[in-house]
């Protein structure tokens, strides 16, 4: 059902790094480029991650609750992404842990401050 998200940046090359070295952890790399955007995703027919200066020219602001969920393959992955992620700089948002039944997640805010996860369900 989803085809991408964006997250919004006021430093595109630093988000290009931070999302270059992350999710090739997770085998996607560059999908699209132009000047004011990149997406990274895996395959043509998964949903990407993007990265995007407004359109409104406007500073990129956290949205409060906004939260970007990265479906992993299991626990360890979850771990991974999570150590690789504040390897990169980001900051954070509760270590990877059990969440309820069958949920495994940690969070994390990139280096714009927009709030993510890695979890995995089993």
């Amino acid at each position: 059902m989803i085809g991408y998200v964006t997250l919004g940046t006021n430093d595109m090359a630093r988000a290009a790094r931070f999302y270059d070295a992350l999710l090739a952890e997770l085998g996607a790399k560059r999908a699209m480029e132009m000047e004011t955007f990149i997406a990274w995703g895996s395959a043509p027919d998964k949903p990407m991650l993007s990265v995007i200066k407004p359109y409104d020219k406007k500073p990129a602001t956290v949205g409060n609750g906004v939260m970007i969920a990265l479906a992993m393959s299991s626990k360890k992955q979850v771990d991974a992404i999570h150590r690789k992620a504040l390897e990169l700089g980001a900051k954070d948002e509760g270590a990877p842990g059990p969440r309820g039944d069958g949920f495994y997640a940690g969070y994390f805010r990139d280096l714009d401050g927009n709030k993510l996860n890695a979890f995995f369900m089993g």
